[in-house]
C-alpha cells in the first residue's frame, strides 16, 4: 500500500494542497497538487498531477454558505478515487502564529488546538482559518496525526535584539514582541538556495517573499536574524491590502480625531491600504501593470521604494549583502517589479541582467555583480510535508 502525506495551506479564500508519495526511505514525492480558490464567494477546486493533466475539477453552486470543514469533506471525497487505496499517514497545516511556545511542528490535540486559538488576536486574518482546516480534517479523519506547522519558528531563533521593540520589558515578557513571518517559505529557500549556490547560501543573504503578503527576512548561513514582519503579519513592506509599517501615531489620530473604532482601524490597515489602498484600483500587481492610470503607477513605485528601503534597512542585520532572492508571486513573475526593486539597490551593489531579469532566469544579477541575485519558486506545501513526516518520525532527512 503507497503511503501519502497531505500538505494544506488554508487562507481566508482559499486552500492550497499538495499530495505526496513516500519512497521506501520516507522522502516524499510530489504527486499532485491544486487549490480551492473563491471561498466565501464561488468555490472552485482544481487539482493536477506532476504531468500536468487534471485530476479534481469542482464548482460549487450557492458555494457562498459553504464552509472551510464543507470544502475539505468535499475534497476528500473527491480525492478518494484518486488515492485509491494508498494510506495517508500525516495531514501537514500551515500555522501562521506559534507564538513564543510553538517552536518547531508539533501533533495537534485538543490542548494544542486551544492554545493556538489563544493566538488569533495576534494573526486574526490567518489564524481562524489555518485552525479551521486543522479542527475539519481532525473530524474527517480522526486516525490520521494532524501535524500543526509555524510560519513563526523559523525566525525563533534570531538575536533577541531582532525580537524587541522600544516598549517597557513587560509587555515584551508577555509576548509583545517581532516574531516574524512567512517562515515555512523562508525555510524552503534557505534549503534549496543550500543546495543551488552553498557557497552563497552561508552568507549574508535577503530573501523578499513578494506576494499579496510580502516580507523581507534577512539570513547569515541559512538562518533567520532579523525580518520585516514584527509583532503581527501587518508590520513591514507595503502590501495588496495591508499597510505594512505606518506612524503609530495614525492609528491614534483615526481614533481619537475621526471617529474610527478599533475594528475599522484594523479593517483599513489590513484590507483597505497597501497597493489596493494607494491606487484606488486593484490589488493584484498583474492588474496594476496593465493599467495607463498614475495612481496605478504611484502604487508600483511606492512598493518598489518601501523594499529596497527595508532591504537596505536589513542590511544592518547581516552587515552587508552577498545574495538577494525573489520569490513568491510577484517576486517569481513580475520581471517589471524585480527592476525595480533591483535599481534602486544599485548602491548596494546590484546589478541587474534585464535579458536574464526578463526571461525569468534562475541569475538575474551580471556576472561582475557584487551581489548575486537570483529567483527561486518556494514550496511551502513541500515544506509543510517534510516537517509533518519528521515529526511523526518516517522522514528525517532535509532535502528541500
Amino acid at each position: 500500500m503507497t503511503r501519502i502525506v497531505v500538505s494544506l495551506n488554508a487562507g481566508s479564500s482559499s486552500i492550497k494542497f499538495g499530495l505526496y508519495r513516500l519512497r521506501d526511505s520516507g522522502e516524499p514525492i510530489h504527486v499532485a497538487g491544486g487549490l480551492i480558490g473563491g471561498i466565501g464567494v464561488k468555490p472552485h477546486l482544481s487539482a493536477r498531477s506532476d504531468d500536468g493533466s487534471v485530476v479534481m475539477e469542482r464548482d460549487w453552486d450557492h458555494g457562498e454558505v459553504l464552509s472551510h470543514e464543507d470544502l475539505l469533506g468535499s475534497l476528500i471525497e473527491q480525492a478518494h478515487d484518486y488515492l485509491g487505496h494508498h494510506q495517508v499517514v500525516a495531514i501537514g497545516h500551515r500555522v501562521v502564529h506559534g507564538g513564543t511556545d510553538f517552536v518547531q511542528p508539533v501533533c495537534v490535540d485538543d490542548d494544542v488546538l486551544d492554545r493556538l486559538e489563544a493566538l488569533t488576536p495576534l494573526a486574526p486574518l490567518h489564524q481562524p482559518h489555518n485552525l479551521a482546516a486543522v479542527e475539519a480534517m481532525r473530524s474527517l479523519l480522526p486516525d490520521v496525526p494532524q501535524i500543526a506547522c509555524f510560519d513563526t519558528a523559523f525566525h525563533s531563533d534570531k538575536p533577541e535584539l531582532a525580537a524587541r521593540m522600544p516598549l517597557p520589558r513587560a509587555l515584551f515578557n508577555r509576548g509583545i514582541r517581532r516574531y516574524g513571518f512567512h517562515g515555512l517559505s523562508y525555510e524552503y529557500i534557505a534549503r534549496r538556495l543550500a543546495e543551488l549556490d552553498p557557497h552563497l547560501a552561508q552568507g549574508r543573504v535577503i530573501t523578499a517573499h513578494l506576494g499579496n503578503g510580502a516580507s523581507l527576512c534577512a539570513m547569515l548561513a541559512g538562518k533567520s536574524v532579523d525580518a520585516t514582519m514584527g509583532f503581527t503579519a501587518l508590520d513591514g513592506l507595503m502590501m495588496g491590502t495591508r499597510s505594512g509599517s505606518i506612524d503609530p501615531g495614525v492609528v491614534l489620530h483615526l481614533i481619537q480625531h475621526e471617529g474610527m473604532s478599533a475594528r475599522q482601524v484594523e479593517h483599513l490597515l489590513y484590507k483597505d491600504s497597501g497597493l489596493l489602498g494607494v491606487s484606488g484600483i486593484s490589488s493584484d500587481m498583474r492588474v496594476l501593470s496593465e493599467s495607463d492610470a498614475p495612481q496605478a503607477e504611484e502604487a508600483m513605485a511606492l512598493f518598489a521604494l518601501r523594499a529596497a528601503q527595508e532591504t537596505g534597512a536589513l542590511m544592518a542585520s547581516t552587515r552587508g549583502l552577498d545574495g538577494l532572492v525573489f520569490t513568491a508571486g510577484i517576486g517569481e513573475h513580475h520581471a517589471g517589479m524585480r527592476a525595480r526593486i533591483c535599481q534602486a539597490l544599485e548602491w548596494a551593489g546590484v546589478t541587474l541582467d534585464d535579458a536574464a531579469n526578463q526571461a525569468n532566469a534562475p541569475v538575474i544579477s551580471t556576472p561582475d555583480s557584487a551581489v548575486t541575485v537570483r529567483v527561486i519558486p518556494t514550496d511551502e506545501e513541500r515544506m509543510i510535508a517534510l516537517h509533518a513526516l519528521s515529526t511523526v518520525g518516517i522522514y528525517q532527512g532535509d532535502h528541500a
